[in-house]
């Protein structure tokens, strides 16, 4: 680890950042220019004070996730998300087509979108990042871990907890959608093993999933109108678009309903009442 020069790209990177960029408000007027270590800290997850130690050289070595975090509030790009692992002491994450890394372009327009359900999502059906409307219609994804990050491998596994957000004339055309994905991107993958581990799991114990592989249907995208299910609130149409990444490896999905409609009432009501029960 060089204290060093952690310290002084952190304190840079810092400087260079407006709050504007990262989806804050500018407040009052600030007497130095960029982004406040408090911003930092609460962009990242972590306490002001541990943060202040990075920048003070003075804290212990940051672990690999808080590293990913810092990375991801300073909107880094992938050469200098390199060069923070490596000054942190590690080696840099590697750069294959699934990375938990969201590519900034995707995280700036993110940190605009507030009145719309968005979150970024890997090629596994991985929720990256999603906004706090997102949270609120969907649940929180961070939570998550390992495996079990995949919405692709949820469906199969534990089909009455996940399948209850869409209603049960959806769910035949959702699985086939999610195994045409998975398809594709197992493809993609080459040697690295986490599609693979999905499949080699969900084909150890689920028959209908074992079905749809055989099919060999291989399709990457996301359909454009659905219907949700919320658990106060029933039934939301929404509208659905999808950003790639040029290698589309990463998307960005915004979700919307036609104003005026019931539906776009619905989810101004999910988005006031956050992840509170009504």
């Amino acid at each position: 680890m060089n204290r060093e020069a952690l310290a002084d790209f952190l304190l840079r990177r810092r400087a260079a950042l407006r709050p504007s960029d990262v989806g804050l408000s500018a407040g009052a007027r600030r007497r130095t220019p960029g982004l406040r270590r408090e911003e930092v800290a609460q962009l990242a997850a972590m306490s002001t004070d541990y943060y202040t130690r990075l920048e003070q050289r003075r804290g212990p070595q940051p672990s690999v996730q808080i590293v990913a975090a810092l990375a991801r509030a300073l909107r880094l790009s992938t050469d200098e998300r390199d060069y923070l692992h490596r000054v942190a002491g590690y080696s840099a994450p590697d750069r294959t087509v699934f990375t938990d890394y969201v590519r900034p372009g995707l995280q700036r327009i993110l940190d605009r979108l507030h009145d719309s359900p968005a979150f970024v999502v890997s090629a596994l059906d991985e929720v990256l990042v999603q906004n706090e409307a997102a949270r609120a219609l969907l649940g929180d994804a961070s939570h998550l871990t390992g495996i079990e990050r995949s919405g692709i491998y949820r469906w199969f596994a534990d089909p009455v907890g996940e399948r209850r957000r869409y209603p049960s004339a959806d769910h035949a055309r959702q699985s086939r959608s999610l195994v045409a994905a998975l398809r594709a991107a197992h493809a993609a993958e080459g040697t690295a093993p986490r599609a693979a581990e999905i499949v080699r799991a969900l084909a150890a114990r689920n028959p209908e999933f074992v079905e749809l592989w055989e099919t060999h249907e291989v399709r990457r995208r996301f359909e454009e109108h659905k219907v949700l299910i919320h658990p106060e609130l029933g039934e939301i149409e929404v509208d659905c678009q999808a950003l790639f990444t040029e290698d589309e490896s990463q998307a960005l999905i915004v979700l919307t309903a036609v104003p005026g409609s019931e539906a776009a009432d619905k989810l101004d009501l999910v988005r006031v009442l956050g992840t509170q029960r009504v």
